[in-house]
Formats: structure tokens, sequence, C-alpha cells
């Protein structure tokens, strides 16, 4: 039989993939392997779903015998890779174990959270979403907690921090969050804008510790208590890192393929191996690291051209300027981030109800911007005036 296009990861990017792939070709041999149970689910509504009343069991979208039936494909569950063999085109999993053969291969492999290097006995007991699982142990320890640290106030800790104002347990959560930046949203909003937002999540009762960062955390009886970076202490029930995400390059890295900050692919995915790709938070596509939704849709519909494509012709994927939502009811965020490298300047203009932001270069051509407030109406009309990313 015909080795199977195997894909690495049933997350957003993988499963997409095969979604896209099933629409070109129904028989085309299809394996996906993934470590984790198989269940699909929306990840991004992770950060909000206290505010939509969702528990963990209600954010699994598909089990994964049904998933595997409406893809018609091979859906290896609990199965870890140790192992690409490029020379002879196949897998090893579990300890050597096991060997998968692949006609191609995808590497959807996701990204992992950026640990923090912290002193004290209960370092270890500091918590981080980044999966299904990984959310459920935070509502399981979150249950009953009436004061929350958040580590990093970035798109995520902002979300997280929104979320738990929004709804209580057992009464109001107190929200602490803490970033060495001296703003919210650091690496996607100018300055006006990120004292509009800070000051619209501080009116619903998120507590901002900027230019602050935690060194250390102890066990303080049922809690925990936080030393930051100016020796000052803090006393919380339950401590969240969001200070952000790594790429998983591991595999690839040992495989020998070419890694940068994320595992290095062209315009049509491809990496240094003819016969690998990889897509979404692991990869690094014209140097660019697009852990976004938008983003990993057009990346799957252009790599599925090109591997339902009788002799593999190379489809270039295209990125149009994406903006992204950020899911913060309390200030709502939208955002175009210029290109890359871009030279120019934002120019904001705000009052009590919102601010609109323009990024222009030099010759007045705006290349990016940000809504915030009741301004997000402008969203459509902007968007369709902003260049491609890619």
């Amino acid at each position: 039989m015909t080795d199977p296009i195997v894909i690495i990861g049933s997350g957003l990017a993988g499963i997409s993939v095969a979604r896209e792939l099933r629409k070109l070709d129904k028989e085309m041999p299809l394996t996906v392997i993934t470590a984790d149970d198989g269940v699909f689910y929306s990840k991004p509504n992770l950060s909000n779903a206290l505010a939509t009343g969702k528990s963990p069991a209600q954010l699994a979208l598909t089990p994964a015998p049904q998933l595997a039936s409406q893809l018609g494909i091979e859906l290896r569950t609990h199965t870890h890779i140790e192992r690409i063999l490029p020379a002879e085109r196949r897998l090893e999993s579990d300890g050597g174990k096991g060997t998968i053969p692949y006609r191609k291969l995808v590497l959807a492999l996701g990204a992992r959270p950026i640990r923090l290097a912290l002193a004290g006995d209960a370092a270890a007991d500091v918590l981080a979403v980044n999966n299904l699982a990984d959310y459920a142990e935070f509502r399981r320890h979150h249950a009953g907690k009436r004061r929350v640290a958040i580590l990093g106030a970035g798109l995520i800790g902002c979300e997280f921090a929104n979320d738990l104002r929004s709804v209580g347990s057992d009464g109001e959560v107190a929200v602490d969050v803490f970033d060495l930046a001296p703003q919210p949203l650091g690496r996607l909003l100018p300055p006006q804008s990120a004292a509009f937002f800070r000051d619209r999540l501080a009116a619903a009762g998120v507590n901002f510790h900027f230019s602050t960062s935690i060194a250390a955390i102890a066990r303080n009886g049922a809690g925990f208590r936080l030393t930051d970076n100016h020796g000052a202490s803090h006393d919380v029930d339950l401590v969240l890192s969001a200070v952000g995400l790594q790429p998983a390059v591991e595999l690839a890295q040992a495989a020998g393929l070419t890694i940068n900050r994320g595992i290095v692919v062209d315009k049509t995915l491809r990496t240094s191996d003819p016969l690998i790709f990889a897509l979404g938070d692991c990869a690094e596509v014209g140097g660019l690291l697009l852990p976004f939704v938008m983003p990993i849709m057009q990346a799957a519909r252009a790599l599925a051209k090109t591997l339902a494509a009788p002799a593999a012709e190379p489809n270039e994927v295209v990125y149009p300027a994406m903006p992204v939502v950020v899911k913060t009811p309390a200030c709502p965020s939208v955002v175009c981030p210029p290109p890359a490298g871009a030279a120019g300047t934002w120019r904001e203009q705000a009052d009590a109800n919102g601010v609109r932001g323009i990024f222009e270069n030099a010759e007045g051509i705006a290349l990016g911007f940000v809504l915030l407030g009741e301004a997000v109406k402008e969203k459509p009309a902007l968007a369709a005036q902003m260049p491609t990313w890619l």
C-alpha cells in the first residue's frame, strides 16, 4: 500500500490541514498522530471560558473516534514520536517500539509555555494553560480561590485577567498582573492605546504591576507568597504564568532540519527536507512567527493544495493583513500590527469612548492599525486598506 501523508499534531494546525486535504482528495491515505487523547477543541476559547460559562468538558467539540470518522483518517492517540528518520521516511514512536512510515510529513507541533526561572519552594506549582488538559487543571485549582496572580500582561495574560474578573468564585476574584514591561500588550499597542486599555481593565478590577517581575514563590499556608524584583511581597491563592510560548522545535532539530526561532519553512511551508512541511505555532514562515488563528488557516489551505497536487506542485501561502481580536470585553480591542521591520510612526486619536491608531510610513501610507472601545467598528474598512504580511 502507498505510505500515508502523516501529520504530527492534532491541534488547529494539524486538523485544519487534514480537513482541507479531505476537501481536495477523499481517498488519500492520511494519518494524524497526537500525544494526547485527540479530542478536538478551540484553543482560543480557553482564555474566556469562564465568561462564556463553558466547562472544560463543554469546550471539547469532537471526540477522537468521531473526528477520525468524519475525516476518514487514521488517528493515533497517546503516541509519542521520539525520532524522525528523514533518509528512511519513517518515524519512531514510544522509545523506538513503533515504526510509522510516511510519504510526506507535516509537522504541526505547536509551542510550549515559556517557564520562568523562579526561586522558592513553590516554583513548580505555577500553572500554565496551553491545551485543554492544562485548562482543566487550572479550573480544578481555581475553584474557590479568591486571589489570583498572573505573570505576563501580554495577549493571553490580559484575556485571562479579564475572564477571571468577569466571573467570581464565591464572590469576586482579585486579579494581580505582573509584567516587566511598562504597559499591557507591549508588543501590540502604542503608548496612548496601551494607557486606554490599561485604564479600562483597571476599572474592571484588574490590578496591574508594571516594571515588575516575580523573583520567588513560596508556599504560604494553603496559598503562596510572591516576592517581586523590588522586594515587595504579594499573598495569593493561585499563580498562572502567561509570559509567552516557545515553538516546539526539538523533534525537527534532532532530525537535522533548519531551525531559527521556529522550524524554518519557505512560502510553500516546506522545510529544509523536501518531503517534510511545517505550519502553525512551531513554524517560521518567511521570518515570521504568527501564533494566531487566521495565519494557521491560510497556511493549512495552501499546504493542502501542495500536498494534494498530483506532482506536488508547490502552492505558496499568502498572508493578507489579519487583524487580531483581543478577547477583553472590558476593552474591546482589534490590532493589525504593521509588517515586521516596517519603518513608520503611530498616530493615535483618543476620546472617552475609544482609541483609533494608524501606523504610517514616511509617505503617509497606512501599514497597521489599532482600534479600542467603540472604534473597533472601523475594523472592516481599515483591514481592507492594509498591505499583505507575506
